[in-house]
């Protein structure tokens, strides 16, 4: 089984990876294929209006997660990596006000967002929580081309075909081939053995099988940048965020009392603590206002990584570059584990798919820069996962901001815990980190649909009746 590192760590926009980069892709697969080939066009017929439908948790949950916004970008011919953040409000807005798309390369049709977007909460697609259909029709109304497509987690888009061939893939090994080809963390750690290696080492020659070493270390330190910067945005950014609930930015206020007590050496117990939660509560505030973030494995979890990281820099002396990268593999390869034999869907697993997920892939990270075996970053991705078994998603009002922002705080923190015990013991542990994927994937199966990014459960109504 082979998921780059690239696959795990995407460059895009908030607030979510399923509801806002997915649904964008999806767009954009639907505008390519409507100038392509690969569809049986009617002779003499003309695309001249596109509908779309957002199903299951899409329907629920997008427009507190911006899926609309992402739909009509996409639409535009607008990509999650590319996008211009300060330009999206007048996208939309000329959309809305001409009732017509316009990408480039493409003649423009009708599109009116109040009525050929719908989010149909009555018919959710087989194939997956997050489902979209796409349809064109001809200027009589004619259908001529209709797709599925599901916003899988991460950013990934499939059609229901595709989805079909992944699922099928879990039970073969994968097309690439790579010279450590690990599906589990069991073989992971069996590879590790036989070759002598890290974990960083295998990620990094699957990786250059497919790339020059130049090419992956530009990549990881590209990603690491657009977190530094994501970062860096949230600590200097105030105000309320979007969506109604009126939650206001913490970061920077809380950043400000921390430089202080810095510059003052005021002694704090928590110091490490309060770093890592303002750094991941900044990326995910950033996240909530649709700002630029990676996911990590998801938007929604995407603040666990870049604080365990920046955490990291701040205070350890023998922390630079090599070992941003070293991290950033040893992080990837446990997330895509997770990826292959479970899921990193909150509408799939709940919350422990998205931070539990994320927070395992930092523990490992870390506990490798420490410079643990490859059987304490198991041990240490293990024990993160494991005290996030059962966590629900359930976003109040459908944003992605409570619980959210603060879950990425206490999921770096478990990282660090987890990391710092793992490293402190010898490697042997009692549960398995293929075990505790499994638990996860099984009690995603038996959680009640409420609880899965729905927001017809949990916090979301409680909150709200209370």
């Amino acid at each position: 089984m082979f998921l780059s590192v690239f696959d795990v760590f995407k460059i895009g926009i908030g607030p979510s990876s399923s509801h806002t980069m997915g649904p964008m892709s999806a767009a954009n697969r639907f505008l390519d294929l409507i100038l392509s080939s690969d569809w049986p066009r009617p002779a003499g017929a003309h695309v001249a209006a596109v509908r779309m439908s957002l199903h299951g948790s899409l329907a629920y949950t997008g427009i507190g997660h911006g899926s609309d916004r992402a739909v009509i970008l996409g639409l535009m011919g607008e990509r999650p990596d590319s996008v211009d953040p300060d330009r999206m409000d007048a996208i939309i807005e000329e959309v809305e006000r001409t009732g017509r798309i316009t990408p480039p390369g493409h003649p423009g049709y009708a599109f009116q967002p109040k009525t050929d977007l719908i989010f149909d909460k009555k018919n959710p697609l087989p194939g997956h929580a997050n489902g979209m259909t796409f349809s064109a029709y001809d200027r009589d109304d004619r259908l001529l081309l209709k797709r599925i497509y599901y916003s899988v987690g991460g950013g990934f888009v499939v059609t229901d075909t595709e989805l079909e061939q992944m699922r099928a893939s879990k039970a073969r090994s994968s097309d690439k081939k790579v010279p450590f080809p690990f599906a589990s963390a069991r073989q992971m750690l069996d590879m590790a053995e036989r070759s002598g290696m890290t974990i960083a080492q295998m990620k990094r020659a699957n990786e250059e099988a497919t790339m020059s070493r130049e090419e992956l270390n530009a990549g990881l330190d590209r990603i690491w940048e657009a977190m530094k910067s994501c970062i860096d945005r949230g600590l200097k950014n105030e105000g309320i965020m979007p969506g109604g609930l009126k939650v206001r930015r913490r970061a920077r206020s809380i950043h400000d009392k921390l430089q202080e007590e810095w510059r003052s050496n005021k002694a704090n117990p928590l110091l490490a603590n309060d770093w890592l939660s303002v750094y991941a509560m900044a990326v995910n505030e950033e996240n909530a206002a649709g700002g630029r973030v990676v996911t990590s494995p998801t938007n929604g979890a995407a603040g666990v990584v870049p604080a365990t990281i920046r955490y990291y820099l701040h205070f350890h002396e023998d922390a630079d570059q090599d070992g941003i990268r070293d991290y950033l593999l040893t992080a990837a390869a446990v997330g895509g584990i997770i990826k292959h034999n479970a899921s990193i869907s909150g509408a799939e697993v709940g919350c422990q798919g998205e931070v539990g997920s994320a927070s395992a892939m930092a523990a490992a990270g870390l506990a490798a820069v420490m410079g643990g075996s490859p059987e304490q970053v198991e041990n240490a991705a293990e024990i993160a996962l494991e005290h996030h078994l059962g966590m629900t998603c359930d976003p109040i009002a459908g944003l992605v901001q409570v619980p959210c922002i603060e879950r990425n705080a206490l999921g770096a923190v478990k990282a660090v815990t987890a990391a710092s015990l793992a490293i402190k013991g010898d490697g042997t542990h009692f549960v398995p980190l293929d075990a505790c994927i499994e638990t996860m994937r099984q009690t995603g199966v038996d959680m009640n649909e409420k609880y899965k990014e729905t927001s017809t459960g949990g916090l979301a109504v409680n909150v709200v009746e209370c």
